[in-house]
């Protein structure tokens, strides 16, 4: 589930706290990398319960307003239908998602007065609204209003955002990805079928977690080596007003396309410029663009990048074509 432009982001957190910081080892940095990616998970699966808190908010709300001491025919007719969604009660059956919000204390049951907010704020939109007054609802209306509220209400909502960085300090950068992957389980989920209620695991493959583990420390191993040969190729940089994120980001990139025999340059290449749009200065991409493009010439022309496995033939003379240049 969790990309490998997410394990580079994550490595690039790590390692640029770690060449920040003193006194740390190779272990320690590879356990908080680990701890990033496994908190990511987390937040996966703290999406699907606010999607259910949502509706076990509007549940309270039909009962306290029956309960009323003059009830009116709206209190005592509801509209029920996203109390009854039906892809909320595959989440709330969902036996992955309940064991595992358990085993690792997931709840927003310390934050009902933002369920509260979100609600009101939700039931007031017109898609929530076409929803709920709609002549019919099908299955395909009850998750698509899932996927609404994940992609509409979240991302720029402060109060969301200020409870992430109250919980982890790893979770705001993560939101977009991890709403992403969220839309596509709810896609997938299929009427009555409890089954297709499953959550995605960690890592597609064991590929991935290997992947992480051996790029974070061949970067850390080869630090020295190859930030001299970052140098050799900014000689005409002032070094002092090279931006360290900028240099991490080229080391990274170097470190993957020498040690990974199986990635196609240009993949590297190309990932590491999209992360430095992201990660670096406004200048950052362009900078490093240039200098990565001059160093994987001169690594081509001394035979130092190997490239193995079906589809790969001729990339190891194949100059590389930047970004802009494409």
């Amino acid at each position: 589930m969790i990309s490998r432009r997410l394990l580079r982001v994550k490595i690039l957190q790590v390692l640029f706290a770690f060449y920040k910081g003193e006194n740390d080892s190779i272990t320690n940095v590879e356990k908080e990398f680990f701890h990033s990616v496994r908190k990511s998970y987390d937040l996966y699966h703290y999406l699907f319960l606010l999607l259910i808190d949502l509706a076990d908010y509007a549940q309270s709300r039909v009962v306290t307003n029956r309960q009323k001491h003059r009830p009116t025919e709206e209190d005592l007719n509801p509209n029920t239908r996203f109390v009854d969604n039906k892809a909320i009660d595959l989440l709330r059956e969902c036996e992955s998602l309940k064991q595992y919000a358990v085993y690792n204390k997931l709840s927003w049951v310390n934050y009902p007065e933002f369920i509260k907010k979100l609600y009101q704020k939700i039931s007031c939109t017109d898609y929530f609204k076409a929803y709920m007054e709609a002549p019919e609802c099908t299955f395909a209306d009850d998750k698509q209003l899932l996927v609404n509220i994940l992609n509409r209400e979240l991302e720029w909502s402060e109060d969301f955002e200020s409870i992430l960085e109250e919980q982890s300090i790893y979770w705001n950068d993560d939101v977009e990805f991890m709403v992403s992957i969220a839309v596509k389980t709810i896609k997938k989920l299929e009427e009555d079928v409890i089954s297709s209620a499953k959550m995605l695991p960690m890592y597609r493959n064991t590929d991935d977690e290997e992947f992480g583990r051996r790029l974070l420390r061949k970067i850390i191993v080869n630090h020295r080596s190859h930030v001299t040969l970052i140098d050799e190729y900014t000689k005409n940089w002032d070094v002092e007003r090279i931006a360290s994120m900028d240099i991490l980001i080229m080391e990274m990139a170097i470190t993957e396309i020498l040690e990974f025999p199986s990635i196609p340059v240009k993949v590297s290449f190309n990932e590491y410029i999209e992360i430095a749009k992201f990660y670096s200065t406004e200048q950052s991409s362009n900078f490093i663009n240039g200098v990565l493009d001059k160093i994987i010439t001169a690594l081509r022309r001394d035979n130092k990048i190997v490239k193995e496995g079906r589809g790969l033939v001729g990339d190891n003379d194949e100059r590389l074509l930047s970004v802009e240049q494409e």
